[in-house]
């Protein structure tokens, strides 16, 4: 394989990626209860005193970067997990993502969350599913599941889509209601980390 032949294999597969992430958002807007599940999650982020984020592997660390955009709006974020991490109260939120809806640990920091009287806010691909049932706001995401090899949502292997799906959604929240705070770019900046 010659080095034109890779780089043009690479960017026919970034193609590939982008259109499967653009029929997400295609079939998010032809939902008729997508939307008001997203604003509804945004509102519930908005309203927390702090939002504590969760989820295991790829999902995980897409939230994290939702985290750290969120803190860069001003918000009090915490990802569950770390040795600082409180515990959660009432007045609070816990943002979890998981294609399957049965991560075990997920669904017992869920139910965690609920039994403190949390808003449980939920992105996965599987309505019905045990973490989905402790939600009060669940955005489902029309992508491939981890286990779904068929092909038939995704080309990309064991829950790629997915995963993309929740830094998408994840940064389009943040958007939302960065627009919404009226602030500049200039006045989220120093929030940046300066210990690098």
């Amino acid at each position: 394989m010659t080095a034109g032949t890779a780089t043009s294999a690479v960017l026919a597969n970034v193609q590939s990626i982008l259109a499967e992430n653009t029929t997400v958002a295609r079939r998010l807007a032809a939902d008729p209860g997508a939307a008001a599940s997203l604003d509804a999650m945004a509102a519930g982020i908005a309203a927390a005193d702090r939002v504590f984020v969760l989820g295991a592997g790829r999902s995980g660390l897409a939230l994290r970067m939702t985290a750290m955009r969120l803190m860069h709006l001003g918000l009090v974020v915490h990802v569950v997990g770390d040795v600082t991490t409180p515990a959660i109260t009432a007045q609070d939120a816990l943002l979890a993502a998981s294609g399957s809806g049965s991560t075990a640990g997920i669904v017992r920091a869920a139910e965690t969350a609920h039994a403190a009287g949390a808003s449980v806010l939920v992105l996965t691909t599987a309505p019905e599913s045990p973490l989905a049932d402790l939600a009060d706001v669940t955005v489902v995401l029309p992508a491939a599941q981890k286990q779904d090899h068929g092909g038939t949502r995704s080309v990309q292997y064991s829950g790629a889509l997915f995963e993309q799906s929740v830094l998408v959604v994840g940064d389009a929240v943040f958007h939302t209601l960065w627009q919404a705070s009226g602030a500049t770019a200039d006045e989220l900046w120093p929030r940046h980390a300066n210990l690098e």
